[in-house]
């Protein structure tokens, strides 16, 4: 349950970052970016959180979505970073 949550919220945080900041890279405006991405990471939210509980292992789980969280927080603060330069 924990994994689930816990795992399904960071990676779609992660992908709310990584989205907001490449829509931005991309020219699209900031707040129409923050909703577009929040939109879909709704999406990507209920999908983790159901995948979670059918995964073949928690192990799996918690590498996949914590994994993912990470890499795409990471891509999306050497992209903010990059904007700012």
């Amino acid at each position: 349950m924990a994994a689930a949550i816990v795992g399904g919220y960071a990676c779609a945080w992660g992908f709310t970052a990584l989205g907001v900041a490449g829509l931005v890279a991309l020219g699209m405006a900031y707040h129409e970016a923050e909703a577009a991405a929040h939109m879909l990471a709704f999406l990507l939210f209920l999908a983790a959180f159901l995948w979670a509980f059918v995964a073949a292992g928690l192990v799996r789980v918690w590498l996949t979505l914590g994994g993912g969280a990470l890499l795409m927080t990471a891509a999306a603060e050497a992209l903010q970073r990059s904007l700012l330069a």
